[in-house]
């Protein structure tokens, strides 16, 4: 099924060059409930359903961070509920960022009491989005947003995936099917598995290229775990990608720069800037 993006600003007037290198970013904010050590997974788990004054000023760090970056990725994110103070986190970040286009996926809806959620923030026109429920328990989904156009497609894919190994193994094997006919692709979320075991899930059908190395996310306080990917195409050169240095959630983002082939860069619609 398809879906409308949101515009997070009005429509502008002049259309910037197109791109030569794309910046991406992954990110777990949990909600922006601010866990930063293991006994807060208690002594704040009141944070998950009642509302902190503190949030939106978390909130507010967060955009900061993903300001720098061209297309985001957000897993763990509340569409408007209670313990967010009813705040849509996806668009109030879209519009504290400066994002054109945002997309909420919604994953598990309980009510007032909670909107769990993934998102996408976007500077570049997407001509499709698509919303796919995961297989497996409810609660687990991906985005597929398409950039460019027929000929030269980038399709970037932001999920979060299952704890549970077979799981995660049937949800790559979804994913699998949705991009292996296509050039350029971007894959990154929250994984819930090191880079190593991604290595052992139909995704090794794809080609797809991660570097190689150490890049901790999790936690946040200690990263010891590397657990939230991103994953690129052949055709997309991976010119560098760091873990940044935040603990505003109990993981840290990571952040990718790639370089585009001429082709794809010229089908890319930046947003048009405001005069």
């Amino acid at each position: 099924m398809n879906f409308d993006i949101n515009s997070a600003r009005e429509a502008r007037l002049d259309t910037p060059p197109p791109p030569t290198v794309l910046r991406l970013l992954s990110y777990n904010i949990q909600a922006a409930i601010g866990t930063s050590s293991y006994h807060h997974y208690v002594t704040r788990s009141w944070r998950h359903l009642l509302p902190d004054w503190r949030g939106l000023q978390r909130l507010g760090y967060i955009a900061q961070v993903l300001n720098h970056y061209d297309l985001v990725c957000l897993q763990e994110v509340d569409g408007g509920s209670l313990r967010s103070g009813f705040v849509n986190q996806v668009e109030y970040l879209a519009e504290q960022a400066r994002f054109d286009y945002w997309y909420q996926q919604l994953n598990r809806d309980l009510g007032r009491f909670g909107q769990y959620s993934n998102g996408v923030l976007s500077r570049f026109v997407p001509y499709e989005i698509e919303d796919h429920k995961l297989p497996g328990l409810k609660g687990r989904g991906a985005i597929v947003a398409k950039y460019g156009n027929e000929r030269d497609t980038l399709v970037l894919v932001g999920l979060h995936l299952a704890l549970s190994e077979r799981a995660r193994f049937r949800q790559l094997g979804y994913i699998r099917e949705l991009i292996q006919h296509h050039e350029h692709v971007v894959v990154m979320g929250d994984m819930n598995c090191r880079s190593d075991q991604i290595i052992d899930t139909p995704l090794r059908d794809t080609h797809l290229k991660q570097v190689s190395g150490d890049h901790h996310t999790y936690p946040s306080w200690n990263p010891t775990r590397n657990i939230d990917h991103i994953l690129v195409s052949p055709s997309l050169k991976i010119n560098q990608v760091k873990v940044l240095d935040y603990d505003y959630s109990d993981h840290r983002p990571i952040a990718m720069e790639v370089a585009l082939p001429e082709g794809l860069a010229a089908a890319l619609q930046p947003a048009a800037k405001q005069v």
